[in-house]
Protein backbone atom coordinates (compact mmCIF):
# COMPACT_ATOMS: atom_id res chain seq x y z
CA UNK A 1 0.00 0.00 0.00
CA UNK A 2 1.41 3.27 -0.84
CA UNK A 3 1.14 6.13 1.80
CA UNK A 4 -2.15 8.35 -0.20
CA UNK A 5 -4.09 5.47 -0.77
CA UNK A 6 -7.60 3.77 0.57
CA UNK A 7 -10.64 5.90 1.36
CA UNK A 8 -10.26 9.57 2.57
CA UNK A 9 -13.68 10.78 2.40
CA UNK A 10 -15.77 13.69 2.85
CA UNK A 11 -17.11 14.97 5.86
CA UNK A 12 -20.48 16.69 5.70
CA UNK A 13 -21.16 20.03 8.32
CA UNK A 14 -24.24 19.41 10.58
CA UNK A 15 -26.62 22.16 11.12
CA UNK A 16 -29.33 22.64 13.69
CA UNK A 17 -33.00 22.99 12.31
CA UNK A 18 -32.21 26.79 12.44
CA UNK A 19 -29.04 26.22 10.33
CA UNK A 20 -26.70 27.28 12.75
CA UNK A 21 -23.32 24.73 12.89
CA UNK A 22 -23.72 21.63 15.32
CA UNK A 23 -20.94 21.68 16.81
CA UNK A 24 -21.68 18.23 18.73
CA UNK A 25 -23.03 17.13 15.58
CA UNK A 26 -19.70 17.74 14.22
CA UNK A 27 -17.73 15.80 16.49
CA UNK A 28 -20.20 12.90 15.73
CA UNK A 29 -19.59 12.86 12.42
CA UNK A 30 -16.27 12.74 13.07
CA UNK A 31 -16.12 10.03 15.00
CA UNK A 32 -18.37 8.15 12.94
CA UNK A 33 -16.49 7.75 9.77
CA UNK A 34 -13.22 7.31 11.64
CA UNK A 35 -15.11 4.10 13.27
CA UNK A 36 -15.69 3.35 9.43
CA UNK A 37 -12.13 2.98 9.40
CA UNK A 38 -11.27 5.77 6.64
CA UNK A 39 -7.66 6.22 5.98
CA UNK A 40 -7.94 10.14 5.77
CA UNK A 41 -10.67 12.87 6.42
CA UNK A 42 -11.90 15.93 4.48
CA UNK A 43 -13.45 18.66 5.49
CA UNK A 44 -15.08 22.18 4.28
CA UNK A 45 -15.13 20.70 0.76
CA UNK A 46 -18.05 21.14 -1.98
CA UNK A 47 -19.33 17.74 -0.01
CA UNK A 48 -19.09 19.87 2.98
CA UNK A 49 -20.94 22.55 1.98
CA UNK A 50 -18.04 25.29 1.80
CA UNK A 51 -19.91 27.47 -0.53
CA UNK A 52 -22.78 27.84 2.15
CA UNK A 53 -20.13 28.73 5.34
CA UNK A 54 -18.90 31.88 6.24
CA UNK A 55 -14.91 32.55 6.59
CA UNK A 56 -15.69 33.07 10.32
CA UNK A 57 -17.46 29.46 10.24
CA UNK A 58 -14.72 27.84 8.27
CA UNK A 59 -12.01 28.48 10.61
CA UNK A 60 -13.84 27.21 14.08
CA UNK A 61 -15.11 24.17 11.92
CA UNK A 62 -11.14 23.75 11.01
CA UNK A 63 -9.99 24.12 14.82
CA UNK A 64 -12.93 21.61 16.23
CA UNK A 65 -12.40 19.33 13.96
CA UNK A 66 -8.29 18.90 14.04
CA UNK A 67 -8.64 19.03 17.93
CA UNK A 68 -11.48 15.91 17.79
CA UNK A 69 -9.62 13.60 15.16
CA UNK A 70 -6.42 14.45 17.11
CA UNK A 71 -4.34 12.77 14.93
CA UNK A 72 -6.30 9.88 14.47
CA UNK A 73 -6.46 10.07 10.79
CA UNK A 74 -4.95 12.55 8.67
CA UNK A 75 -6.86 15.41 8.40
CA UNK A 76 -6.84 17.39 4.75
CA UNK A 77 -8.63 21.25 4.63
CA UNK A 78 -10.20 22.47 1.89
CA UNK A 79 -8.91 25.67 0.89
CA UNK A 80 -10.00 26.42 -2.95
CA UNK A 81 -10.43 30.54 -3.48
CA UNK A 82 -9.94 32.25 -6.57
CA UNK A 83 -7.87 34.80 -4.83
CA UNK A 84 -4.06 33.59 -4.38
CA UNK A 85 -3.54 35.51 -0.91
CA UNK A 86 -6.91 34.24 0.55
CA UNK A 87 -5.97 30.70 -0.74
CA UNK A 88 -2.19 30.90 0.77
CA UNK A 89 -3.52 32.22 4.19
CA UNK A 90 -5.84 29.36 4.51
CA UNK A 91 -3.34 27.11 3.68
CA UNK A 92 -1.16 28.92 6.89
CA UNK A 93 -4.57 28.74 9.06
CA UNK A 94 -4.68 25.10 8.33
CA UNK A 95 -0.92 24.00 8.63
CA UNK A 96 -1.00 25.62 12.18
CA UNK A 97 -4.44 23.93 13.35
CA UNK A 98 -2.56 21.12 12.33
CA UNK A 99 -4.32 19.96 9.26
CA UNK A 100 -2.20 16.91 6.95
CA UNK A 101 -3.34 18.44 3.53
CA UNK A 102 -4.70 20.76 2.31
CA UNK A 103 -7.06 20.62 -1.14
CA UNK A 104 -7.38 23.49 -3.78
CA UNK A 105 -9.60 23.50 -7.30
CA UNK A 106 -7.88 25.99 -9.50
CA UNK A 107 -8.78 29.43 -9.39
CA UNK A 108 -12.44 30.28 -10.10
CA UNK A 109 -15.29 32.46 -9.92
CA UNK A 110 -18.53 31.70 -11.54
CA UNK A 111 -18.19 30.85 -15.34
CA UNK A 112 -16.61 33.12 -16.93
CA UNK A 113 -13.83 34.37 -14.26
CA UNK A 114 -11.13 31.67 -14.68
CA UNK A 115 -7.57 31.59 -13.75
CA UNK A 116 -5.32 30.86 -16.54
CA UNK A 117 -3.11 27.84 -16.75
CA UNK A 118 0.27 29.87 -15.84
CA UNK A 119 -2.17 31.81 -13.23
CA UNK A 120 -3.13 28.45 -11.96
CA UNK A 121 0.33 27.39 -11.57
CA UNK A 122 1.08 30.40 -9.96
CA UNK A 123 -1.38 29.52 -7.69
CA UNK A 124 -0.69 26.41 -6.33
CA UNK A 125 3.30 27.19 -6.59
CA UNK A 126 2.31 30.39 -4.09
CA UNK A 127 0.44 27.49 -1.64
CA UNK A 128 3.56 25.15 -2.36
CA UNK A 129 5.72 27.30 -0.51
CA UNK A 130 3.96 27.27 2.30
CA UNK A 131 5.52 23.93 2.68
CA UNK A 132 2.06 21.62 3.64
CA UNK A 133 1.45 18.98 0.96
CA UNK A 134 -1.24 19.73 -1.95
CA UNK A 135 -4.20 17.56 -3.20
CA UNK A 136 -4.89 19.57 -6.38
CA UNK A 137 -8.95 18.92 -7.11
CA UNK A 138 -10.15 18.49 -10.87
CA UNK A 139 -13.55 19.13 -10.29
CA UNK A 140 -16.20 19.71 -13.15
CA UNK A 141 -17.79 22.65 -10.81
CA UNK A 142 -14.38 24.81 -11.77
CA UNK A 143 -15.00 24.80 -15.13
CA UNK A 144 -11.36 25.34 -15.59
CA UNK A 145 -9.87 22.79 -18.12
CA UNK A 146 -6.55 21.16 -16.95
CA UNK A 147 -4.37 19.46 -19.46
CA UNK A 148 -2.40 16.55 -18.70
CA UNK A 149 0.69 18.64 -19.60
CA UNK A 150 0.08 21.51 -17.12
CA UNK A 151 -0.62 19.05 -13.83
CA UNK A 152 2.33 17.17 -14.89
CA UNK A 153 4.42 20.09 -15.07
CA UNK A 154 3.32 21.30 -11.96
CA UNK A 155 3.82 17.70 -9.79
CA UNK A 156 7.30 18.43 -11.17
CA UNK A 157 7.90 21.55 -10.32
CA UNK A 158 6.05 21.94 -7.27
CA UNK A 159 7.31 19.95 -4.77
CA UNK A 160 4.28 19.83 -2.15
CA UNK A 161 1.86 19.22 -4.36
CA UNK A 162 1.37 15.20 -4.29
CA UNK A 163 -2.06 14.32 -4.73
CA UNK A 164 -4.25 14.74 -7.44
CA UNK A 165 -8.28 14.33 -7.20
CA UNK A 166 -9.27 13.77 -10.43
CA UNK A 167 -13.41 13.84 -10.82
CA UNK A 168 -13.68 15.44 -14.27
CA UNK A 169 -15.65 13.40 -17.49
CA UNK A 170 -13.39 10.44 -18.59
CA UNK A 171 -11.40 10.58 -15.56
CA UNK A 172 -10.08 6.77 -15.88
CA UNK A 173 -8.49 7.72 -18.99
CA UNK A 174 -6.97 10.92 -17.67
CA UNK A 175 -5.63 9.42 -14.60
CA UNK A 176 -3.68 6.86 -16.53
CA UNK A 177 -2.64 9.44 -19.09
CA UNK A 178 -1.15 11.04 -15.99
CA UNK A 179 0.24 8.19 -14.28
CA UNK A 180 2.27 7.52 -17.39
CA UNK A 181 3.50 10.77 -18.25
CA UNK A 182 3.75 12.10 -14.74
CA UNK A 183 5.49 8.78 -13.03
CA UNK A 184 7.38 8.98 -9.82
CA UNK A 185 5.97 12.72 -9.20
CA UNK A 186 2.17 11.63 -9.25
CA UNK A 187 2.24 10.40 -5.82
CA UNK A 188 -1.49 9.92 -4.73
CA UNK A 189 -3.11 9.49 -8.29
CA UNK A 190 -7.09 9.71 -6.16
CA UNK A 191 -10.73 8.86 -7.47
CA UNK A 192 -13.68 11.13 -7.02
CA UNK A 193 -17.07 11.76 -7.53
CA UNK A 194 -18.33 9.50 -4.12
CA UNK A 195 -16.79 6.66 -6.01
CA UNK A 196 -19.11 6.37 -9.21
CA UNK A 197 -15.96 5.80 -11.33
CA UNK A 198 -14.49 4.14 -8.42
CA UNK A 199 -13.28 0.31 -10.36
CA UNK A 200 -12.36 2.33 -13.57
CA UNK A 201 -9.97 4.72 -11.95
CA UNK A 202 -8.54 2.05 -9.43
CA UNK A 203 -7.94 -0.15 -12.93
CA UNK A 204 -6.28 3.37 -14.53
CA UNK A 205 -3.92 3.70 -11.39
CA UNK A 206 -5.21 5.44 -8.57
CA UNK A 207 -4.25 4.88 -5.28
CA UNK A 208 -7.06 6.32 -3.51
CA UNK A 209 -10.52 7.70 -3.69
CA UNK A 210 -12.46 10.80 -1.99
CA UNK A 211 -15.98 9.92 -1.88
CA UNK A 212 -18.76 11.07 0.54
CA UNK A 213 -18.86 9.90 4.35
CA UNK A 214 -21.96 7.98 3.53
CA UNK A 215 -20.40 3.99 3.01
CA UNK A 216 -16.47 4.36 3.32
CA UNK A 217 -16.51 0.94 5.21
CA UNK A 218 -18.53 -0.64 2.18
CA UNK A 219 -16.29 1.52 -0.36
CA UNK A 220 -12.76 1.07 1.72
CA UNK A 221 -12.71 -3.41 0.93
CA UNK A 222 -13.20 -2.48 -2.80
CA UNK A 223 -9.77 -0.05 -2.97
CA UNK A 224 -7.95 -2.63 -0.62
CA UNK A 225 -8.84 -5.78 -2.46
CA UNK A 226 -7.94 -4.32 -5.91
CA UNK A 227 -4.83 -3.00 -4.56
CA UNK A 228 -3.78 -6.41 -3.03
CA UNK A 229 -4.41 -7.36 -6.18
CA UNK A 230 -7.77 -9.33 -5.62
CA UNK A 231 -9.64 -7.80 -8.64
CA UNK A 232 -12.80 -9.88 -9.22
CA UNK A 233 -13.30 -10.07 -5.35
CA UNK A 234 -13.19 -5.71 -5.76
CA UNK A 235 -15.35 -6.15 -8.56
CA UNK A 236 -18.07 -7.92 -6.82
CA UNK A 237 -18.04 -6.09 -3.61
CA UNK A 238 -18.54 -2.76 -6.11
CA UNK A 239 -21.16 -4.25 -8.09
CA UNK A 240 -23.16 -5.08 -3.98
CA UNK A 241 -23.03 -1.19 -3.44
CA UNK A 242 -22.71 0.69 -6.96
CA UNK A 243 -27.08 1.10 -7.25
CA UNK A 244 -26.64 3.27 -3.94
CA UNK A 245 -23.63 4.76 -5.06
CA UNK A 246 -25.35 6.05 -7.87
CA UNK A 247 -28.41 7.25 -6.04
CA UNK A 248 -26.31 9.57 -4.67
CA UNK A 249 -24.39 10.28 -7.28
CA UNK A 250 -27.16 11.18 -9.82
CA UNK A 251 -30.01 12.27 -7.19
CA UNK A 252 -29.08 13.21 -4.04
CA UNK A 253 -25.24 14.50 -3.88
CA UNK A 254 -23.62 15.76 -0.44
CA UNK A 255 -27.34 15.29 1.62
CA UNK A 256 -27.75 11.81 1.27
CA UNK A 257 -24.96 11.31 3.61
CA UNK A 258 -26.67 13.27 6.02
CA UNK A 259 -29.87 11.90 5.45
CA UNK A 260 -28.11 8.43 6.18
CA UNK A 261 -26.11 10.04 9.52
CA UNK A 262 -30.00 11.15 10.51
CA UNK A 263 -31.48 7.68 9.92
CA UNK A 264 -28.57 6.45 11.79
CA UNK A 265 -28.22 8.69 15.13
CA UNK A 266 -25.17 10.22 14.17
CA UNK A 267 -26.69 13.24 14.04
CA UNK A 268 -29.99 15.18 14.57
CA UNK A 269 -30.87 17.08 11.06
CA UNK A 270 -29.88 16.66 7.79
CA UNK A 271 -30.53 20.68 7.28
CA UNK A 272 -29.01 22.27 4.14
CA UNK A 273 -28.92 26.40 4.02
CA UNK A 274 -30.78 27.75 1.36
CA UNK A 275 -30.74 28.01 -1.53
CA UNK A 276 -30.13 24.15 -1.13
CA UNK A 277 -33.75 22.46 -1.37
CA UNK A 278 -34.20 19.73 1.43
CA UNK A 279 -34.36 15.96 -0.59
CA UNK A 280 -37.75 14.82 -1.53
CA UNK A 281 -38.73 11.94 0.98
CA UNK A 282 -39.45 9.81 -1.62
CA UNK A 283 -35.66 10.11 -3.05
CA UNK A 284 -34.45 9.85 0.60
CA UNK A 285 -36.86 6.46 0.98
CA UNK A 286 -35.21 5.33 -1.79
CA UNK A 287 -31.99 6.07 -0.76
CA UNK A 288 -32.70 4.41 2.74
CA UNK A 289 -34.23 0.86 0.89
CA UNK A 290 -30.84 1.08 -0.75
CA UNK A 291 -28.42 1.26 1.70
CA UNK A 292 -30.63 -0.86 4.42
CA UNK A 293 -29.88 -4.52 2.76
CA UNK A 294 -25.91 -2.82 2.99
CA UNK A 295 -26.15 -3.12 6.56
CA UNK A 296 -23.48 0.11 6.49
CA UNK A 297 -22.34 1.14 9.78
CA UNK A 298 -23.60 4.82 9.52
CA UNK A 299 -27.11 3.10 9.07
CA UNK A 300 -26.85 1.70 13.37
CA UNK A 301 -23.54 3.85 14.68
CA UNK A 302 -26.01 6.08 17.09
CA UNK A 303 -28.53 3.58 17.73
Amino acid sequence: MQPYSGVWPVAPTPFHDTGELDDDGMRRVLDCMIDQKVDGICILANFSEQFLISDEERFHLMRLSAEHIGGRVPLIVTISHFATPIVVSRAKQAQSLGADIVMMMPPYHGALLKGTPEQTFEQFRAVGEVGIPIMLQDAPLSGVDLPVPLLVRMAQEIEMLKLFKIECAQAAAKLRALIELGGEAIEGPFDGEEGITLLADLDAGATGCMTSAMIPDLIGPVVRDFLAGDESGAAAAYGRILPAINHENRQCGFRAAKAAMVAGGVIKSDFCRHPIPALHPDTREMLLNLLTPLDPLVLRWGL
